[in-house]
């Protein structure tokens, strides 16, 4: 048996100041029961890490493990309590799950990888064998341990933008790293108010340091960056920039069009998708007909050569960028 202890010992990484003091084998009920016992000593309090003595030990919990082979394993031990002279009694936090979890580290870990191929909460519980609010519960768990262990120190590049979920118009509102590639904060809606509690993440130094942030052309997502980083530039896509412009040149061309109409003049009749078009993808009977057309002296051909220069510039990788 003293092997067997000291085999799951070493499989659980204790470190000296616990031991299994017992392993069982429930064949009916397919289960694996490992006992841990404190081994005494100093302990450091769970709130301001003082060094302390062990006032006493907190009634027997239990710890979802993971299996040993098909059968479900789980942990079981007395927790010490820590007689804090600055914080009182406090249960320890011990070495193999999270303060108030009743799951192991490493058996969240596994649920986390689960989660992540079934793409949802239900399939994943169904596959662990648990109910949703327990997977939930890891899952927010497992986000809170990241946002701890995330470095923010060197923020250049941000972007803000809006999600929408379910059906109807539900946004969530982001805020990304894109030099990280990787989300910052996430909060509900898309408005001004919820633009600004993004920032709320980031302290004043870091939002100093921010050279540039790009976003859409809301005022809601513009204004939160002018009142939280002022310093910052303000980048709009290409995509967003495109479709203002063709906007604006179709909009000129209804009004040339019904204007040229009261004179019996069809010169713009149907060409609505000449001047949205790609040039470079137009077949050369398209482009005939579009360059006859752009050459004359007309309103939107004037518009359209405004536009022109501004979509086909080539701005690195992402595309055409316009900074305010």
């Amino acid at each position: 048996m003293s092997r067997l202890t000291e085999h799951y010992r070493l499989l659980l990484g204790l470190d000296a100041a616990w031991e299994v003091s017992e392993v069982s084998l429930g064949l009916e009920e397919k289960r694996v029961e490992i006992s841990l016992e404190h081994l005494g000593g100093r302990v450091e309090c769970p709130e301001c890490g003082a060094e302390c003595a062990i006032a006493d030990h907190a009634p027997a919990r239990t710890w979802r493990h993971l299996d040993t082979m098909q059968f479900e394993t789980r942990l079981s031990a007395r927790t010490p309590r820590a007689d804090c002279q600055a914080c009182g009694v406090k249960t320890i936090q011990v070495p193999w799950a999270g303060k108030h979890s009743r799951f192991t580290l490493l058996f969240e870990a596994f649920a986390i990888s689960v989660l992540q191929a079934c793409g949802n909460v239900k399939n994943a519980a169904t596959l662990l064998g648990l109910d949703w609010d327990s997977v939930q519960a890891m899952m927010e768990r497992a986000v809170q341990r990241g946002l701890e262990r995330r470095a923010l120190e060197k923020l250049d590049y941000l972007g803000i933008d809006e999600k929408s979920f379910r059906r109807g118009h539900s946004y969530v509102t982001l805020l990304v790293d894109l030099t990280g590639s990787r989300v910052l904060e996430v909060v509900e809606e898309r408005t001004e108010e919820a633009a600004h509690a993004l920032w709320q993440v980031l302290s004043p130094p870091q939002k100093e340091q921010i050279e540039a942030v790009a976003t859409d052309m809301w005022p809601a997502f513009v204004n939160s960056i002018e009142s939280n980083a002022a310093q910052a530039e303000i980048v709009h896509d290409r995509f967003h920039i495109s479709k203002h412009l063709n906007e604006a040149v179709d909009k000129v061309r209804r009004q040339e069009n019904k204007a040229l109409a009261k004179a019996d003049d069809d010169r713009l009749k149907g060409t609505k998708q000449l001047w949205l078009f790609n040039p470079e993808n137009m077949s050369e009977d398209r482009w005939i007909e579009f360059e006859t057309l752009k050459d004359q002296e007309l309103k939107t051909s004037r518009a359209w050569a405004i536009k022109e220069p501004a979509s086909s510039f080539r701005g690195g990788t992402a595309g055409p960028l316009a900074v305010n």
